[in-house]
């Protein structure tokens, strides 16, 4: 009896572990199936705008003002044929891919080499130049607005592609994203470049870049999409149309009738055109973006 009751209680003391396991396993599965449910309603969420809007790029202007009727009866793909051949608007992709590029190039040499003084270079006053320069980011937009009319006015700068680059040409943002990176650099690998001969130059372009590349696409990325989506400030210092870019010309042709007069369909075909290479472009640079955000810079402890 002895013995029979010794065993019975050893197989219970060596269930307990087990059922403890089951437990912990059904508990972690029901935290990832929340986990994916509350992902895939942000997703949801996030995706309706985009979903709605190449839906409406296929109604008609009554489909679209009627509010009963999500889907089109009849898909008007013509739209899509119609702003893409009959409109300028392609055009205007053109140039405000020109425009991005060239300013998200300039951003990203004039940020780091600002950078890398900051956080390499000893000098009196560095941390006093970096307070001032994040001092800068708290200043509204707007209120950069007039003095830069004026100094590209007296520069003879005003409505030319060159005015609106090198208006943009330092990102305050791009200062900040890469400094945290930076300062995830080894000092000792700086030292040992220095050493070695290497001058700053060399040292930005052939250490520091490749260690924090994922800040750099994001930085890229990010400064690339504000820019490609700019209309205030372009609006102001461009009038010819030749010129314009995407957010200029969309509604220079499509909405400047006003609310009522507006073939919308045209509006989100062309808004549907629009966002295309953006979304090339983040389907590309994805995975860098992303550990740029976490602030993965490649390097282990």
């Amino acid at each position: 009896m002895d013995s029979q009751r010794t065993l019975n209680l050893k197989t219970e003391v060596s269930a307990r572990p087990a059922v403890h396991r089951k437990k912990k396993k059904a508990s972690s599965t029901a935290a990832e199936w929340v986990k994916k449910i509350v992902l895939l309603m942000a997703s949801a969420v996030t995706a309706f705008p985009f979903l709605w809007m190449i839906l409406s790029a296929l109604k008609t202007k009554e489909e679209i003002m009627d509010v009963s009727a999500f889907f089109p009866q009849n898909p008007q793909w013509q739209n899509f044929t119609e702003v893409i051949f009959q409109s300028p608007i392609v055009r205007y992709i053109g140039n405000s891919l020109y425009v991005s590029v060239i300013t998200v190039a300039i951003q990203l040499v004039t940020g780091a080499m600002i950078t890398y003084a900051i956080v390499f270079m000893h000098f009196r006053g560095r941390k006093a130049l970096f307070a001032i320069i994040m001092g800068t980011y708290m200043l509204p937009t707007a209120a950069t607005y007039i003095p830069s009319y004026i100094i590209l006015a007296n520069m003879n700068l005003l409505n030319t592609y060159t005015g609106l680059i090198i208006s943009s040409a330092v990102s305050i943002f791009g200062i900040f994203l890469l400094r945290q990176a930076f300062m995830q650099v080894p000092t000792g690998l700086i030292e040992a470049a220095r050493i070695d001969g290497a001058g700053h130059w060399k040292t930005l372009w052939k250490i520091v870049m490749p260690m924090t590349k994922s800040s750099f696409i994001t930085f890229g990325l990010m400064s690339f999409i504000t820019c490609y989506n700019n209309y205030m400030w372009p609006s102001l210092i461009t009038d010819d149309t030749r010129l314009s870019l995407v957010s200029q010309g969309l509604r220079q042709f499509f909405i400047e009738g006003g609310a009522y007069g507006t073939n919308w369909s045209l509006v989100m075909a062309g808004s549907a055109v629009i966002v295309i290479p953006l979304l090339v472009l983040f389907a590309f640079t994805q995975k860098w973006f992303i550990n740029g955000i976490g602030g993965d810079t490649g390097m282990k402890g």
